[in-house]
């Protein structure tokens, strides 16, 4: 038990440097959104060999989805993004960007757990 927060750390620092390198690609808030969509789909994916394998949760797991994922996808950016569009007059840009973050990550999170479920 002791190992894990430290796999925890290691893998918010790596997901938290992916992000910024992501958002220095694609500027916000598309780049947010895309990096909560890439996330959700790769949750997904990873949550069936990880979390829901019949061995029961993988040893990495920890490293994998607390820290990595959780480190990588940016609700509380996304949720500011929002706000910022609604504050500069541009709430129909503000309601397609949530739209779009909800509605894909979650088209995405469904689609990984398919493919996971198919290996």
């Amino acid at each position: 038990m002791t190992y894990v927060l430290p796999l925890v750390a290691l893998g918010g620092a790596l997901g938290a440097s992916l992000r910024y390198l992501a958002s220095l690609l694609w500027p916000a808030p598309w780049g947010v959104m895309a990096i909560n969509v890439f996330g959700s789909f790769a949750i997904g994916t990873l949550a069936v060999p990880l979390l829901l394998s019949e061995r029961g949760p993988h040893p990495l797991a920890p490293l994998i989805i607390t820290g990595v994922l959780g480190g990588f996808t940016t609700f509380s950016a996304f949720s500011l993004d929002t706000l910022g569009l609604i504050s500069a007059g541009r709430v129909g840009t503000a309601m397609l960007y949530v739209g779009g973050s909800v509605g894909l990550s979650l088209l995405a999170c469904g689609l990984g757990l398919w493919i996971g479920r198919l290996a």
